[in-house]
């Protein structure tokens, strides 16, 4: 690797020199003036550690365990689309290299690879993300493809039941390169939302095939996998999804990618986790770029994060030895800032490590 690669940020440089301008324009925008996507990485900043002197953190580890998966971190691999657009093993290469390192990925519906060969790929097992189908067979049929490829959880991705106003990606003319496409989806009828004269393609089509609670309920009479919903980040809808018998939480605002001006994820967070108290994980997704950014999640009501955006940058940079090397290097800031903070396990970690002006 070369001397100055050795952070989140680096990768994002250095992935700059191997995209195209096609896939920079899909990976690196977000929705309308991005301002959500910015107030993810802000969130972060905002929060300072509170520093621990003489602990003895002998023996220490970060080392979790989600829903029967044992992780040497608590960081996962975000579900990301498309990922043959920045290298040519896409989800392949990056769930390869997340399972020789302890940690797993989301594996997205829209991957360009199909889940069964990423599994296949995989030296431990993933989660599958699910898109919501209009047509509930196609959905079912997803859900046992996951079952019998060995996916130990079904993820099911709710902020996003249409794509936002990414300007960026229009102004950029952004298109899926010959080649690249849904692979998973491949060899389903697709059903184009059908809109009567003077009706909106928003409410009376894209929004008329988008899921309900209802549906909520249905898919989780369908498996025996552990379901999480992706994308909450109010309270109301929090308890709502546990009374569905959901087993996990995603505390997410997709990146910035789906509607501007929604609270960073970060800071949806602690509501979240106040009116759960503890019934169901919580996980957190957007803007994780430091080691010390998942023990600030972990403070506030995480039991694990994700990333998105980093790892692809990784992947386009050096394939799956790009992933393995972030993950590795997030993994060492976390274990550095536990200890500097006198965490020797994730049982340590609470609200007491975010500093404030009473601590001072």
């Amino acid at each position: 690797m070369p001397q100055d690669l050795v952070s989140a940020a680096d990768y994002q440089r250095y992935a700059a020199r191997h995209m195209t301008a096609n896939a920079r324009a899909y990976v690196d925008s977000a929705a309308a003036d991005e301002l959500s996507h910015a107030a993810n990485l802000a969130a972060f900043a905002r929060h300072q550690l509170q520093t621990s002197v003489l602990a003895d953190v002998r023996g220490g580890h970060c080392r979790s365990e989600l829903f029967g998966l044992q992780l040497s971190h608590p960081l996962l691999l975000a579900p990301v689309a498309y990922q043959k657009l920045v290298h040519a093993d896409g989800e392949r290469a990056a769930a390869y290299a997340a399972c020789e390192v302890g940690s797993s990925m989301l594996v997205s519906t829209l991957a360009s690879t199909p889940l069964e060969d990423i599994a296949a790929a995989a030296s431990g097992p993933l989660w599958f993300q699910l898109y919501w189908q209009p047509q509930r067979e196609v959905v079912l049929d997803l859900v046992r493809r996951a079952e019998a490829a060995g996916y130990r959880a079904l993820v099911l991705t709710v902020d996003a039941p249409l794509a936002g106003v990414r300007n960026a990606e229009q102004r950029a003319g952004f298109q899926l390169p010959p080649g690249v496409f849904a692979a998973n989806l491949a060899g389903y009828a697709q059903t184009p939302p059908a809109v009567a004269a003077g009706g909106s393609m928003v409410f009376d089509g894209l929004m008329a095939q988008a899921p309900g609670w209802q549906d909520l309920a249905w898919l989780r009479q369908q498996t025996r996998l552990p379901l999480l919903l992706k994308g909450v980040q109010g309270a109301r809808d929090a308890l709502r999804a546990i009374d569905c018998g959901v087993d996990g939480l995603i505390v997410s605002n997709h990146g910035g990618r789906v509607l501007d001006s929604v609270p960073a994820s970060l800071d949806a967070l602690p509501a979240v986790a106040t009116t759960v108290a503890g019934r169901v994980p919580l996980l957190l997704d957007g803007g994780v770029r430091r080691g010390s950014d998942i023990l600030k999640a972990l403070a506030l009501g995480a039991s694990a994060v994700l990333i998105g955006r980093p790892y692809i940058h990784a992947l386009a940079t050096a394939g799956a030895l790009g992933v393995a090397h972030l993950l590795r290097i997030l993994q060492e800031e976390l274990e550095v800032a536990m200890a500097l903070t006198g965490c020797r396990t994730l049982a340590d970690i609470d609200r007491q490590l975010l500093w404030t002006e009473a601590q001072a």
